[in-house]
């Protein structure tokens, strides 16, 4: 029997039809619930992006300061366009090279971000919630190989929920999720986030995304997870510089607080 679960569209993929869990997970993310999904790297806390509920619920649950940004979940490049972020043609390379996969991009915007425009002046199923964006309006991306992560996303993006966080699963200070188990076992008791069921077979016991910074003049490394440095300066075809989390600037603002799925 096929497994029910399937991958999101991407580029020459053919088309998807949603497992029962991944329509009920979406349902829960359109109230404004969140959802614990697996990824190739750790297991990731999913909530709309856009609604300002959400994201006060998910970091209410995770214990987490509202000056900490939020990386997002896509389903594919496409997605980043309508979302109002800038890709280079470097961008399109590295996007060519490691998505899907377990690396997150740090795009700049060229739109302003939702905590600096009024709110009556923000359409509904436009901006990001505030707080989701960095300081200067860059925003970190990534696009899961994992076919429920996946799945997940493309079936909100179809459902018009746009994009979702990628957030890591734990609370403020723990460790995240590695597996089902760990997922569930956190995920216990009143208003806890929904867990997508995969059977209990999706080990996801890697280390987290590695972290890319593409808002400066060449790339740079913000975090080495589960894409070595050496794999990216190869792959990248630029040169590539590494920073200091305790001491640069744009490090902390991406980066502090709990890691990225």
């Amino acid at each position: 029997m096929p497994d029910p679960i399937v991958a999101a569209t991407l580029p020459g993929a053919q088309p998807t039809r949603e497992a029962p869990d991944v329509a009920a997970a979406v349902a829960h993310l359109a109230q404004d619930g969140l959802v614990a999904f697996p990824t190739e790297t750790v297991w990731g806390l999913a909530a709309c992006a856009r609604s300002s509920a959400a994201m006060n619920a998910l970091r209410s649950w995770k214990g987490r300061d509202a000056d900490q940004p939020v990386s997002l979940l896509i389903a594919d490049a496409a997605v980043l366009a309508a979302e109002g972020l800038e890709l280079s043609p470097l961008a399109r390379r590295i996007i060519a090279a490691f998505w899907p996969g377990p690396l997150t991009l740090v795009i700049p915007a060229r739109v302003i971000p939702a905590q600096a425009i009024p709110a009556q002046a923000i359409p509904a199923d436009a901006a990001l919630a505030a707080g989701v964006a960095r300081d200067d309006g860059a925003v970190g991306v990534r696009c899961s190989s994992h076919p429920v992560a996946a799945a997940l996303a493309g079936a909100a993006a179809r459902a018009g929920l746009g994009p979702l966080t990628a957030t890591s699963l734990n609370r403020s200070g723990q460790p995240p999720a590695r597996d089902e188990a760990a997922a569930r076992a956190l995920c216990a008791g009143q208003r806890a986030p929904l867990v997508l069921d995969t059977g209990g077979d999706a080990v996801s016991a890697g280390p987290p995304t590695s972290v890319l910074d593409l808002t400066q003049d060449s790339p740079r490394i913000l975090r080495v997870g589960a894409i070595d440095e050496s794999t990216l300066r190869a792959r990248v075809g630029v040169e590539v510089s590494s920073c200091d989390a305790s001491t640069d600037p744009l490090a902390p603002a991406c980066m502090k607080g709990e890691p990225t799925s």
